[in-house]
């Protein structure tokens, strides 16, 4: 279901560029001037469109490594079935470890993120938290007790229904209600044609002259012709994964004889893939070693990797380390390798959570708030006083970016940074649309009031970083040139 009722867009269940951390791309220069809260100094971040919580997890999880400020993001999404997926995989990142392992998280996260049929076990859990997200939405008070840096406030009571039925729908036990497999297959079809009986053949084009000649040479074709067949990316934990994942389910507007129909399916990607978002990318660079011009991992075992890393960074403060690097170069990664357990790190583990009641289910995030927004509030941000000049960091999808427009200028602060997403990995374009549309987003920008900081190049670059120009400074072919003395 979408805000606001009928879409004919295609859900975003994965973004098509790897996962940021945030700080990472604001020039220092322009946090000198953030407003302080409690002497604490606030960074306000707008996500419009993300499609999943990879930038927002991975700059959450990473916030000890900057200077210590408070960081309130602001998320808007076209389909309320992406932020009842936020809900969810924000929720699987804060359970608490004393309840739940990193091994057995990392492998709920991926295979509810990135899996069309999941385990018994992992829908079991599924049906759980669903009747905690239905209270959440139903009941706000006891949301803001159990999660108080989640803030569901903005979100319209229309909207709070659809999220609740759309929670109903996850826990209901009848895999005949959403036929993923059959979805799959029908829009495999759909999309190759005539190429269709020949379509490992077409697998293979994909993936080595568009994603491999693009940067994503460690996704190996038996994981990604598995994936393209079947829809299923992670299958870390051995066991039958034969459970229609419903959080890949949302409904379009679709012409039927002459007239449009709301039908349920899967209407999602199935041409470039859950990898792109953990899994093509590591700061552990020896994952990305190849030998005779093959790489030794997979994006499977990077992704896995890289959510560990994560989670136990979230945890302890400290970045992930791995005993015994060449032992883990030659053998299978399993998450039981690389949790670390040495005196120094499992004290502040444990100093992390000595202040947690037994009972805690959630690990607290402090100086961190999270605000749902309503789709609407897309292209009326600038019409609300609170928000004049007030974001330092915006971040918009390839799939959002027609919504920037001049009025955003409005509510960024300061230097504000604004980051679009490339299309680099998305399999569908050829490349002279790749090559267009960074001169497209330029200009877009541009007339939104940033201009680029840094050159941009869409044969390298999975996003565009441009700068809030001030008013006092004049654009010059692109750039920021200063004023004269």
């Amino acid at each position: 279901m979408a805000a606001g009722g009928m879409k004919r867009t295609s859900p975003v269940w994965w973004g098509i560029s790897p996962a940021l951390d945030l700080q990472m791309h604001v020039p220092p220069n322009s946090t000198d001037h953030l407003s302080s809260y409690d002497d604490l100094p606030e960074m306000n971040i707008l996500l419009v469109g993300v499609g999943d919580c990879r930038h927002l997890l991975k700059t959450i999880c990473q916030a000890s490594r900057w200077p210590r400020k408070k960081l309130n993001f602001f998320i808007i999404e076209r389909d309320l079935e992406l932020l009842a997926r936020h809900m969810l995989f924000l929720t699987l990142a804060l359970e608490n470890p004393k309840q739940m392992g990193l091994q057995e998280k990392s492998e709920l996260f991926l295979e509810l993120f990135g899996n069309s049929l999941i385990r018994n076990k992992t829908f079991t859990y599924l049906q759980e938290k669903c009747e905690l997200f239905i209270q959440f939405v139903t009941d706000p008070d006891y949301q803001q007790s159990i999660i108080p840096s989640l803030n569901l406030s903005s979100i319209k009571f229309k909207e709070r229904d659809e999220l609740e039925a759309i929670f109903k729908f996850w826990r209901m036990p009848d895999p005949n209600l959403f036929p993923i497999e059959r979805y799959w297959d029908f829009k495999n079809r759909e999309y190759l044609g005539r190429q269709y009986d020949s379509r490992k053949g077409a697998y293979d084009w994909d993936l080595s002259m568009k994603l491999h000649d693009r940067g994503a040479g460690v996704i190996h074709s038996n994981e990604y012709n598995h994936w393209r067949e079947k829809g299923v990316a992670f299958m870390i934990r051995e066991g039958i994964y034969d459970v229609p994942n419903k959080t890949l389910a949302s409904h379009m507007i679709v012409p039927h004889r002459g007239a449009v129909v709301r039908t349920q399916g899967y209407y999602g990607d199935i041409t470039t893939s859950p990898y792109i978002a953990y899994g093509i990318e590591t700061e552990k660079k020896t994952l990305l070693k190849t030998a005779n011009g093959v790489h030794i991992k997979t994006a499977q075992e990077i992704s896995q990797y890289n959510v560990v890393s994560m989670f136990h960074e979230l945890v302890t403060g400290q970045k992930y380390l791995v005993p015994g690097d060449d032992k883990a170069e030659t053998e299978p990664i399993k998450p039981s390798n690389y949790y670390i357990v040495n005196k120094g790190e499992e004290g502040m583990e444990e100093s992390e959570n000595s202040n947690q009641p037994e009972t805690s289910s959630f690990i607290p995030l402090d100086n961190v708030e999270i605000h749902f927004l309503p789709f609407s509030w897309v292209n009326e941000l600038h019409h609300k006083n609170k928000f004049t000049n007030f974001f330092h960091l915006f971040y918009f999808s390839c799939s959002m970016v027609h919504f920037l427009n001049p009025e955003y200028k409005l509510i960024a602060a300061s230097k504000a940074t604004l980051i679009l997403e490339l299309t680099k990995f998305m399999v569908t374009l050829q490349a002279e649309k790749l090559k267009s549309y960074i001169d497209i987003i330029t200009k877009v920008a541009h007339e939104a009031g940033f201009t680029s900081a840094k050159p941009n190049d869409w044969q390298k670059d999975p996003i565009a970083t441009f700068q809030r120009v001030d008013d006092s400074v004049d654009l010059k072919n692109g750039d920021v040139e200063p004023q004269a003395d």
